[in-house]
């Protein structure tokens, strides 16, 4: 009995742990965020702000947190920056990491991936840098270009980097090193993947351990690409692009069938994934829901989101694709989810919404605009005990909705 019990709080531990990791949309890379006993309503004037800090530089890339700790970079004097806080909101640590993007829609734009003492920071000039996590001194760095003759592309690359294990993926593109896994601990190459030899597309993999080969998706250019973990064999491809060969929304899966949204008019497609994870076929399209860099949230058996060419908020029945809503009380924007059912909309006008998830219609609670901050309302806002945090370009804010 003693044994079961010392096992039970080592595996609760280990549970709690995990869960504890906020990465790119959360704890899974789905948008649903843990959380429980979270307000059905705010204030007017919103939630209480706990705090904030101005001086993040530019950027768009979203807050993680681990061992109490939240990360977030920016684009300060020319480089890229890593900030360091604790949940009080106090400047722990702030270091430099090197270039980041200048050119067009300044600033860092990959979230900050924590994993066992380390952090990973993909810079939009194509930098992989690995960091101690207790004294952000940088342990190794990758370029994609130069390692992997990779190239960069329209906007700047955009990746959260994927930590499966002992491996480290990202998409450098080309023909050759299209996918890589590195050792996480050296940045030594684990395997290389040819893929369909397209560019990169902003897209942060996916895992998908459940299949019968553990796999890695991912799009590239002109294809969604299922990769197998273990060795790099590419398992499947299934050909689909949009005007601009961006694709910056991660896919979201679920019991065999996969789900990926395409901005600029493309729309959005379902897979479903056969043969143990070795072939996928179409299941249905949708033309409308054609989320840019938004993401969306499955809860129940809807999944939810924002379109771009197509500028409403959509519910779609996962299975079948069918329409439930279209509504545009709110701009369109990012989407997020928690365990209580509601979904927390940011548009890209700056209005913060807390709307009821619920396929019968866009049922809006409460809203308030983010006032402070600077160009555009891109980053992904977070939730963690309680805390909503957003951020804003220069600014990063801390609410009360708990």
């Amino acid at each position: 009995m003693k044994r079961l019990t010392i096992l039970f709080i080592i595996f609760s531990s280990l549970n709690l742990s995990a869960q504890d990791v906020i990465q790119w949309r959360g704890p899974d890379r789905t948008g649903i965020y843990k959380e429980t006993g979270l307000m059905k309503s705010w204030l007017t004037e919103g939630p209480q702000m706990l705090w904030h800090y101005n001086g993040l530089g530019e950027g768009h890339s979203s807050a993680a947190i681990a061992n109490n700790k939240i990360y977030i970079t920016g684009l300060v004097d020319g480089n890229g920056h890593l900030f360091v806080f604790d949940l009080s909101g106090k400047l722990l640590n702030k270091k430099a990491y090197g270039p980041e993007w200048d050119t067009n829609y300044n600033g860092a734009r990959g979230t900050v991936t924590v994993d066992n003492g380390k952090l990973y920071i993909y810079s939009g000039t194509g930098a992989l840098v690995c960091m101690d996590e207790n004294n952000l001194n940088i342990l190794w760095q990758k370029h994609i270009v130069n390692d992997f003759q990779g190239s960069n592309i329209r906007w700047g690359v955009n990746e959260s980097p994927l930590i499966i294990g002992e491996k480290v993926i990202i998409t450098p593109g080309g023909e050759k090193n299209n996918v890589v896994a590195l050792h996480k601990n050296t940045g030594d190459i684990i395997w290389s993947c040819a893929g369909e030899g397209d560019i990169p597309a902003y897209c942060s993999p996916l895992y998908i351990s459940t299949q019968q080969i553990p796999q890695i998706v991912t799009i590239t250019a002109n294809h969604i690409l299922g990769i197998e973990a273990a060795t790099g064999k590419m398992l499947w491809s299934f050909p689909y692009n949009n005007m601009r060969n961006i694709h910056p929304n991660t896919p979201l899966y679920h019991d065999n069938m996969l789900l990926c949204i395409f901005g600029y008019g493309k729309g959005s497609v379902m897979l479903r994934l056969t043969d143990g994870g070795r072939k996928v076929e179409q299941v249905w399209e949708n033309k409308e829901f054609d989320s840019k860099t938004g993401g969306a949230v499955k809860v129940g058996n809807y999944v939810y989101g924002s379109g771009d060419n197509h500028k409403y908020w959509f519910c779609l029945d996962w299975k079948t694709g069918e329409q439930q809503y279209k509504d545009r009380s709110i701009a369109v924007g990012n989407v997020i989810a928690d365990a209580d059912g509601m979904l927390y909309c940011y548009s890209d006008k700056g209005e913060m919404a807390l709307v009821k998830a619920t396929p019968e219609k866009f049922e809006l609670i409460s809203k308030f605009p983010i006032t402070l901050g600077t160009e555009q309302h891109w980053a992904h806002p977070v939730l963690y005990k309680g805390v909503m945090y957003v951020r804003h370009g220069n600014t990063l804010m801390a609410y009360k909705v708990k």
